[in-house]
């Protein structure tokens, strides 16, 4: 089967290609800023049921198609784990390969609320840190090809920068963009019925912590004796994943943020409202009327209890 090719300035998927799964494996596939490094905190909890891991997350949980570290140390820390792997993607299921055998995690999230985290997370990454690991890791001759596609300079205004994040038609391959977020939410809907297809929405996770926890161990067929899990789940709190940002957020190795913590920001839904007037509340929703289904629209906004409605 040949899989569609994701290629940024920061990660490149082709890098999947000819990967080893192991039967029980897990891939955490999420857009960018919709709780992927909650997701793998809450894998780890699960599988290794203590908040004390022996390394940085980013080194358990390796974003395998990131280019900041050379592949073949990525695929050897891998190879040698002997628990249960779990493994950090943002490529789309129509960029990964298909294993009946592997658990694919993809989580959702409001995607007004993505724009304002991700604009926070372009403020507080050290380019020229990411360009240097970079470098290190596999040079950087393709960077002036890449950057040539990329987008007009930053605007000023935030809600400018909101503008064009929604109205971005470059191709979702090279972009972090609204229409790329619901793409990649809608190459796992169209196949949430698979049994190995797991789909989580960051608002349950805010309202219901402990019980989607539960339910994400059961998915995956893990055992946690009742004693553990008031301290699996308070591990697992924004506050304190926030406080523990110096072995928890990713790629910490490499010194990519400015400011750990900040990669922490916020945590909470519904951030977009201070920011959209009705004008551009309604451009937002004609935009994603154009870009997805009403159901898969309706559940990236708001989680379970668009289900419940419909």
């Amino acid at each position: 089967m040949s899989l569609r090719r994701y290629h940024t300035l920061v990660y490149d998927s082709v890098r999947w290609e000819g990967f080893q799964f192991r039967a029980d494996d897990i891939v955490i596939s999420t857009p960018p800023k919709c709780g992927t490094t909650w997701t793998q905190m809450i894998c780890a909890l699960l599988i290794f049921q203590t908040p004390a891991f022996y390394t940085s997350l980013d080194l358990i949980s390796p974003w395998l198609d990131m280019l900041t570290r050379d592949l073949p140390s990525v695929v050897a820390d891998l190879d040698a784990q002997d628990h249960r792997r779990f493994i950090k993607t943002h490529t789309p299921f129509d960029g990964l390969p298909h294993d009946p055998r592997v658990t694919y995690i993809c989580v959702g999230r409001d995607p007004r609320d993505v724009f304002r985290s991700w604009d926070n997370h372009i403020d507080n990454m050290d380019l020229a840190a990411l360009l240097a690991a970079r470098e290190n890791a596999v040079g950087l001759d393709d960077v002036t090809d890449l950057l040539a596609a990329g987008p007009p300079p930053r605007p000023e205004q935030e809600i400018d920068r909101f503008r064009e994040w929604v109205n971005d038609e470059r191709p979702f391959t090279e972009a972090m963009s609204l229409a790329a977020t619901l793409h990649h939410l809608q190459t796992f809907w169209d196949r949430q019925a698979a049994p190995n297809i797991v789909m989580v929405h960051y608002d349950d996770l805010r309202t219901d912590l402990a019980g989607q926890m539960r339910g994400l161990a059961r998915r995956l067929g893990i055992e946690v004796d009742e004693v553990r899990w008031p301290e699996l789940v308070d591990a697992a709190m924004f506050e304190n994943m926030r406080k523990h940002a110096d072995r928890i957020a990713p790629d910490t190795t490499n010194a990519i943020w400015t400011d750990n913590q900040r990669f922490f920001h916020r945590g909470c839904s519904g951030q977009w409202q201070d920011l959209l007037g009705p004008d551009d509340l309604a451009s937002y929703e004609r935009r994603v009327a154009a870009l997805a289904p009403p159901d898969l629209a309706a559940w990236a906004e708001h989680g379970a209890s668009a289900r419940r409605t419909s």
